[in-house]
């Protein structure tokens, strides 16, 4: 793996050993990011990477300039992971890792511009994370369609085989929805498979 752009581009990202986690494919990833371009402006925005996996995707946000992104995992070793690709990198002044699940990270999470979320896919997490979840724009991706809650409006969907990638904003905003379905594309294995805990960053 690799980020696709910004001050990091073409840096290798290391992922996690074993099956805990999906990393995201390349092809995949710029499909989520071309798609969020007209949406929002990552430039200084906070990002949440929940599930967080290898942490491919809140790095790729810190490449393209976010502010501060705050990667949630479950997993020590994957978690650890994170942090390793967050030092090489030289995002560590910008981001912090919590080696938590999900599940209790988001209750006590300010409110930010962006997050992602990718559990694993035999988890049917979404109706108790989704209203929980602050942020004006979400990504999420699973195995089939994303029922979204009353709290979100989906702006954009696009489907790779079986995987689906949905992008939402929090209710109230407008925007038409755009749905693609990309059959040529094979199913994605998804960012993060594991649930996440905490690695503070060193002093």
């Amino acid at each position: 793996m690799r980020v696709i752009a910004g001050t990091a581009r073409g840096r290798k990202i290391k992922a996690p050993d074993g099956r805990g986690t999906r990393p995201i494919t390349d092809r995949a990833k710029e499909g989520i990011f071309n798609m969020l371009g007209p949406i929002i402006d990552l430039e200084d925005v906070r990002v949440y990477d929940l599930f967080a996996g290898s942490g491919s995707f809140g790095l790729e946000c810190l490449s393209r300039g976010a502010g501060h992104v705050t990667f949630v995992e479950r997993d020590r070793a994957a978690a650890r992971v994170v942090q390793a690709n967050i030092d090489t990198l030289g995002f560590t002044d910008r981001a912090r890792v919590l080696n938590t699940t999900v599940e209790s990270a988001v209750g006590g999470m300010p409110e930010v511009e962006l997050a992602f979320c990718d559990p694993p896919y035999a988890d049917d997490v979404w109706l108790d994370l989704l209203p929980r979840i602050r942020a004006d724009v979400l990504v999420g991706h699973a195995a089939s369609e994303v029922a979204l809650t009353a709290e979100w409006d989906a702006v954009r969907r696009r489907t790779y085989g079986r995987a689906e990638i949905v992008i939402a904003e929090a209710a109230g905003a407008e925007e038409e929805v755009e749905t693609v379905r990309d059959d040529a594309v094979e199913a994605d294995p998804g960012l993060s498979g594991s649930d996440g805990a905490g690695i503070p960053n060193p002093s």
